[in-house]
């Protein structure tokens, strides 16, 4: 039985790592040094609403699950036009996904971060969609970035709904 092995890049692993948990880094740190997520601790939140610890852990999971799908589909076989298509994908959806936070936190505009949080959600999956088609595993990385989103709707919902 031949199995396939695959050669680990370094470099190319490194810069994918250090794209997204380095931009989420800085916004993170941007919008603690403002002050933006004490404000947070004073609204009322719903019922599954995680301790503050939770979603420092979970993004940080997160961007390492995107950086390796971004490796994963960067060093497939695939042809450069589809692999370009793909990162793209995953380029966009990252820009959306950093926005998220100001709307929320810095602006305040609630109901305009749950909006664009559903923009996020969908720009997700057709990231996924476009990754399932060059590197299977790079798709399936995402799924608890997807369910994370979906609970996030939630919370940011119901924090719209429960603050007014």
């Amino acid at each position: 039985m031949m199995r396939f092995v695959k050669t680990i890049r370094l470099r190319p692993l490194l810069a994918s790592l250090l794209l997204p948990l380095g931009l989420g880094s800085v916004v993170g740190v941007f919008l603690l040094l403002t002050g933006q997520y004490t404000a947070y601790d004073t609204l009322f939140k719903p019922p599954l609403a995680p301790p503050d610890w939770v979603f420092a852990v979970a993004w940080t999971v997160l961007y390492t699950l995107m950086g390796i799908s971004a490796y994963l589909v960067a060093t497939s076989d695939a042809s450069k036009g589809a692999k370009e298509d793909a990162l793209w994908q995953y380029f966009i959806q990252l820009v959306i996904n950093l926005i998220w936070p100001f709307l929320f936190f810095f602006f305040s505009l609630r109901l305009a971060a749950f909006l664009w949080l559903v923009v996020l959600l969908a720009a997700v999956v057709r990231m996924v969609i476009a990754f399932w088609f060059l590197s299977k595993p790079a798709a399936l990385l995402q799924i608890p970035y997807v369910l994370w989103l979906c609970f996030a709707a939630y919370l940011n919902g119901a924090v719209y709904l429960l603050n007014g």
